[in-house]
This record gives structure tokens, C-alpha cells and sequence, in this order.
């Protein structure tokens, strides 16, 4: 892989829980790191449910190796989101990129 592939500027999100102020909590997201990736379109696929068609969009995430990315975080890209569907994948076992199976979210 080139240094020249990793073209787009994401930012990984961690979810965090804060009161409502009703007793419950809701879920924010958490600006962790701004990294540079490299993102390919894998697949795409429609299905209809409940009367409607609905897409979903997988996605390859390349990153420089981190040692702390968790599944339940997600990827910021622009205005786009996709939420990380697996371990995170350490391409080679050699400690130099990390490969994120994303799906966009809705």
C-alpha cells in the first residue's frame, strides 16, 4: 500500500452514555483520533422490509495500526457515518494498518 492511498481525512467516535436528566441516558459520540484512510465500497445490496427498500452499503476501512479501536465505535467521514461490524482487522499481523469492516448508517 501507498502512503498516497490514505487520501481521506476520518475521525473514530467512541459511544458514550449521559443522563437525560429523567433518570435514563442516551447515547453520544465521542471525537477519539482525526486519521488519515484509505475507504473502498465492498458491497451494496437492497431488501425490502417492512413494505419498504431499504440499501445497505458495506465498506473496507484502512487505517495506520491502533491498538485501542473497539467494534462499537464508528467512523466519521464528512457528513457520512458507518459503524464498524467486526474486530478490527490487522492486516499482515504486522502492526502497520488496521482494516475496519464498516456498513453505513442510515
Amino acid at each position: 500500500m501507498r502512503i498516497g492511498d490514505l487520501k481521506h481525512r476520518i475521525t473514530l467516535q467512541a459511544p458514550t452514555l449521559t443522563p437525560d436528566g429523567m433518570g435514563g441516558f442516551k447515547t453520544t459520540w465521542t471525537d477519539i483520533a482525526t486519521v488519515w484512510a484509505a475507504i473502498w465500497p465492498v458491497s451494496a445490496n437492497e431488501q425490502v422490509k417492512n413494505m419498504q427498500v431499504a440499501g445497505e452499503i458495506t465498506h473496507r476501512v484502512r487505517i495506520r495500526y491502533r491498538a485501542n479501536i473497539r467494534p462499537s465505535w464508528r467512523v466519521k467521514f464528512g457528513d457520512r457515518y458507518f459503524n464498524i461490524v467486526g474486530p478490527p482487522v490487522n492486516t499482515e499481523m504486522r502492526n502497520e494498518w488496521l482494516d475496519l469492516v464498516c456498513k453505513e448508517a442510515a
